[in-house]
């Protein structure tokens, strides 16, 4: 297991005009080649929009990109004709495939933080798709089989305890509050890349959430 804390992320955006990105992973002009990718996730990005910033139009292609909000509502719109306010709670998938054009704004009045996560697709091409999975819970995983890749949401309260799932790759983000994962403590921002998952569980030292990608070899 590999612990990347917050702090290590790289910083980034346009703070003058109300952006600030952190990658937790090689990204746009923070290139570092030991630091690409980690099983199917090519980026992990904590976005944080100011009221009325956000995102000009902007391509994608062959990308599976998820879309995690913690705090706010982000407003999506793409060239495929979607409109959508995303939530917390809400999983937001976009499927850039052959490509795809779109705008992430925060229309509301209050600041927006969200999580913005890549994953590589097992095939390049095809037609974009777009849905939002409203108040997802604990127990419904999310699908992304343009992947091979599977979302947990897992949200503890103090003391309480989870199973993480065996996978050959699992990557772990703390959205929220502490938890224990195999000796080390993570919190807000922390992520943990394993490899050969196996009988792993998380405990919440304080209410925390997080998400764990489970992916395949």
């Amino acid at each position: 297991m590999e612990v990347r804390r917050a702090a290590e992320r790289y910083h980034g955006g346009d703070p003058e005009a109300g952006i600030d990105s952190r990658h937790a992973l090689s990204f746009g002009p923070h290139y570092d080649p030991a630091n690409l990718r980690f099983g199917a996730v090519i980026a992990c990005n904590e976005e944080r929009l100011a009221p009325g910033a956000g995102f000009g139009e902007h391509p994608h292609s062959h990308t599976e990109i998820v879309t995690w909000v913690v705090e706010g509502e982000l407003t999506h719109r793409d060239s495929a004709g979607h409109e959508s306010v995303v939530r917390p709670g809400d999983v937001q998938h976009l499927s850039a495939a052959a490509g795809v054009r779109h705008v992430e704004r925060n229309d509301g009045t209050v600041p927006l933080t969200f999580l913005q996560m890549w994953l590589a697709p097992l095939k390049p091409g095809g037609e974009p798709s777009y849905e939002v999975v409203p108040g997802i819970a604990d127990s419904t995983p999310y699908a992304l089989p343009g992947a091979g890749a599977m979302l947990h949401v897992r949200r503890l309260a103090a003391g309480e305890r989870t199973a993480v799932p065996d996978a050959a790759h699992l990557y772990v983000h703390v959205v929220r509050g502490e938890v224990g994962l195999a000796g080390e403590t993570l919190g807000p921002g922390d992520s943990a890349r394993i490899t050969g998952a196996e009988g792993l569980a998380a405990v919440g030292v304080t209410a925390a959430e997080l998400l764990v990608w489970e992916m395949g070899p």
